[in-house]
């Protein structure tokens, strides 16, 4: 889809339907296969299926690629678009400043609205454009005009009188995040985006802001159990196998982690063999708790409600709201323990009932704790907080369940 400034491409030595056949192609895959793809068709080719991708995911397929193949696509776009590709290289993963277009619908502002609108006219046969950006010399946004700006008021105004002066920007360095948590009462179709001194460095599409976001979103619930972000639908078997093993060696090595914690309680388990049964349940119990809370944290975080200082009443509320469901679930498995040992004639069915209660609660206030704990913490340190968020959550929630039901089984066979 064509944008306020990037050039109307018309496809040439290739059909249209091709050339979306390959977009679509592009589309399917992450930014590497993206960029193999692009190997097998011509410079002009690979710059016209370029330009009708989000221009953050172009960043991206770019930056794959080697300088002679890049140099060479850069070399078939048009020189602002070249220009723009190359500064936005200079800036981090998922900032605005990858994601920006060129910014051709700029004027002066010692020009007259009939200057304007002939100034933009000649504009308009190769890009559309919706507004029009006021710079000075130095190339610091002044102002802004829009099409009802131009037209309803007389050519001879002076454009300085007509424009807005207090102007919405992003900055480049801003990310992603943070640029959406800005725009959610705005929705404007493009953005522009400066400098810190105010110099306009280019603009941002309110939609190509919005795709990165959603595909971010749909990656969260991948990145959670260690699925990267990149793998698709598309990308081939073994660099899928690749991009997932690792993660599960590392939740087996958690797994055998929740397992020595039983093997520390071994003469526990001899003697009372019932408790292996209700294992399972606990840590099934608290795993759903703490699911639930990294479910609700990682959904502030994304929305931007947890702001500094938020952390800790966060994870207060969770482990008290865990506590508070541990209950009730306690009491239904305390029960449930209590007929069960004694239709097997256990003398301790009561102890064990009050066992199960009471670390029921404790695992579940736990595990609610952890949920919120988890994603904080990975932000805190500049991860991604969805990272294998759920491997972690589970681990500590396995651990502590099942060492808190088996210390307190412990404790009631030392005593009686």
């Amino acid at each position: 889809m064509p944008s306020d400034t990037l050039p109307i491409v018309t496809p040439v030595n290739i059909m249209t339907e091709e050339l979306g056949t390959l977009v679509h192609s592009l589309q399917a895959h992450g930014p590497e296969a993206a960029g193999r793809l692009l190997t097998t068709v011509s410079s002009s080719i690979a710059y016209e299926a370029l330009v009708r991708l989000n221009q953050g995911f172009v960043q991206d397929i770019l930056a794959t690629l080697k300088p002679e193949r890049r140099h060479a696509i850069l070399e078939a776009a048009t020189p602002e678009l070249a220009r723009q590709w190359q500064r936005n290289q200079g800036f981090a993963p998922d900032t605005i400043g990858r994601m920006m277009e060129p910014a051709q619908s700029v004027l002066p502002p010692d020009i007259s609205v009939g200057e304007a609108i002939e100034a933009l006219r000649k504009l308009l046969k190769n890009v559309v454009v919706t507004y029009g950006y006021v710079v000075d010399t130095a190339g610091r946004l002044l102002g802004l005009v829009t099409m009802r700006d131009l037209l309803f008021n007389s050519r001879t105004t002076p454009l300085a009188d007509v424009m807005l002066r207090d102007v919405f920007t992003f900055r480049a360095g801003m990310t992603q995040s943070d640029a959406m948590q800005l725009t959610l009462a705005r929705h404007y179709p493009v953005y522009p985006v400066c400098a810190d001194d105010g110099t306009l460095l280019g603009l941002v599409r309110g939609q190509t802001l919005f795709e990165a976001k959603a595909f971010a979103i749909t990656a969260q619930a991948g990145s959670m159990v260690g699925v990267e972000r990149e793998e698709r639908i598309s990308t081939p078997l073994w660099r899928a196998f690749r991009f997932r093993h690792p993660w599960l060696q590392l939740n087996l090595l958690t797994a055998f982690l929740a397992g020595a914690v039983v093997a520390l309680f071994q003469g526990t388990i001899d003697q009372l063999v019932i408790l292996a049964a209700f294992l399972p349940v606990l840590a099934g119990q608290s795993g759903n708790t703490g699911c639930q809370a990294l479910a609700v944290t990682l959904r502030g975080i994304t929305l931007g409600e947890i702001r500094n200082g938020d952390g800790m009443k966060l994870i207060t509320k969770e482990g008290v709201l865990g506590a508070l469901n541990g209950g009730p679930v306690g009491l239904v498995a305390g029960v449930a323990m209590y007929v069960t040992a004694t239709s097997q004639q256990s003398p301790d069915a009561l102890m064990l009932a009050i066992v199960v209660f009471l670390a029921m609660i404790g695992s579940c206030t736990v595990s609610g704790i952890c949920g919120a704990l988890v994603p904080l913490t990975l932000k805190r340190y500049g991860a991604d907080p969805a990272t294998a968020s759920s491997i972690f959550l589970t681990t500590a929630t396995d651990i502590f369940s099942m060492g808190l039901l088996l210390g307190l089984a412990t404790l009631l066979i030392w005593s009686f």
